[in-house]
C-alpha cells in the first residue's frame, strides 16, 4: 500500500498546496509567458521553495511541484536540451522535498503530532498547460489524438516517480481524451504510480470539453491507481451539482480545490470578472465534505492566507 492511500483511509481529510502561480504575482514576480511560474525554476528556485515552506507552515498535508508548467517540450522548446529539462523536473520534487523537511524540522513535537508528514505530489498539468493558450477550460486540442498525448505525458510522469514523488497529482484536465489517455498510460508503464485526478468545469453538469461528469467518473471509478478525483480551477458555483453527480457514480474520494470564481482570458494571460465571494473557501469546502470531498484546498487566485484559515477552520470542526 501506498504512502498515499495510507494516508486518505487514515485522515478525515488532506489539505493540498495552494496557488503557486498567484503567489508569485502577488510577491511582484511576472509570470506572463509559455513557462509562467516555471521560469523561476531556472531563474530563482529559491523562490519556489520558500513558497513551498509558506504553504506547508499555513496547514498544507500536501506539497505540490512546481512541474505544472514544467513539460519536457515546454522545457525544450524554451531552448533547454532534453538533459537540462529532465533535471528541471527533477529539481522540482528536490524542492519539495526541502521545503518539507525545512517545516518539518521547526515544528514542535506536539505539532508534529498534530498533523501527518506531508506528502510529495508530482504535477502533472495538462497538455493545455504547454499550449499557453487558455485551453484549460476549453478541452480544445486541436488534432492531438491519445497516443500523441501518452507521448507528452510519459516523460515528466517518469522523472516525478523517479525523483521519488509520493503521489501524482493529474490536475486541471478538461479533455476527456487526455483522462483516457492519463489513466492508460499508468495502467501501462507506470503501474506502481498512486493519484488523483482532477478537471476544470465551466458549468455544473460536464468537464470543459463538453463529456457529462457521470462519464467521466466512471472512467476514473474503473482506473484503480486512480484514488480521488474531482474539481479544480473552477468556479465554486459549479462544484456541489458536479459532486452530487460524481458520488452517484463512484465511492472514491473527491477533490475540491475551487479557484476565486475570477475567469481566465488565455489571449491575454490574465483573470477578468469578479471573485465569488457569497461564501468563504471554508464554508464552501465544509459542505462539499458532505458530499464526499477529502482531498481540499484552493486553486488559483488564492493565498496562503486563505489555506491557512481552511486548515484552521477545519481543525475546530473535528
Amino acid at each position: 500500500m501506498g504512502h498515499f492511500k495510507t494516508l486518505l483511509e487514515q485522515e478525515e481529510y488532506l489539505i493540498l498546496h495552494g496557488a503557486l502561480g498567484t503567489e508569485l504575482e502577488f510577491l511582484g514576480h511576472d509570470v506572463s509567458g509559455k513557462l509562467w511560474s516555471a521560469k523561476y525554476l531556472l531563474e530563482d528556485p529559491d523562490l519556489i521553495q520558500s513558497i513551498h515552506e509558506t504553504y506547508l507552515r499555513s496547514g498544507s498535508d500536501i506539497v505540490t511541484t512546481s512541474s505544472y508548467q514544467a513539460s519536457l517540450q515546454g522545457l525544450c522548446d524554451y531552448g533547454l536540451s532534453q538533459e537540462e529539462a529532465e533535471k528541471t523536473i527533477a529539481l522540482t520534487v528536490d524542492l519539495a522535498k526541502k521545503a518539507r523537511e525545512k517545516v518539518w524540522q521547526g515544528l514542535s513535537e506536539k505539532e508534529k503530532h498534530g498533523r501527518p508528514y506531508p506528502l510529495i505530489s508530482g504535477d502533472v498539468g495538462p497538455y493545455a498547460a504547454y499550449l499557453a493558450d487558455g485551453s484549460e477550460y476549453t478541452g480544445d486540442y486541436g488534432s492531438i489524438d491519445k497516443e500523441g498525448l501518452k507521448d507528452f505525458h510519459r516523460p515528466r510522469i517518469a522523472v516525478l516517480l523517479e525523483k521519488g514523488s509520493d503521489l501524482l497529482a493529474l490536475e486541471t484536465i478538461p479533455s476527456f481524451l487526455e483522462a483516457k489517455a492519463l489513466t492508460e498510460l499508468l495502467q501501462e508503464e507506470f503501474p506502481a504510480a498512486e493519484a488523483y485526478m482532477s478537471f476544470t468545469a465551466q458549468n455544473s453538469s460536464s468537464i470543459s470539453d463538453g463529456t457529462a461528469i457521470e462519464e467521466v467518473a466512471a472512467l476514473l471509478d474503473a482506473a484503480p491507481q486512480i484514488l480521488a478525483l474531482g474539481i479544480n480551477c473552477s468556479s465554486p458555483l459549479v462544484y456541489t451539482d458536479l459532486l452530487k453527480k460524481m458520488s452517484t457514480v463512484t465511492d472514491k474520494p473527491l477533490v475540491t480545490y475551487p479557484n476565486s470564481g475570477e475567469v481566465y482570458d488565455g489571449q491575454h494571460q490574465t483573470w477578468t470578472q469578479t471573485a465569488d465571494r457569497s461564501h468563504t473557501l471554508l464554508e464552501n469546502t465544509v459542505s462539499w465534505q458532505n458530499l464526499g470531498a477529502k482531498i481540499v484546498g484552493g486553486c488559483c487566485r488564492t493565498r496562503p492566507s486563505d489555506i491557512e484559515s481552511l486548515s484552521q477552520g477545519l481543525k475546530k470542526r473535528r
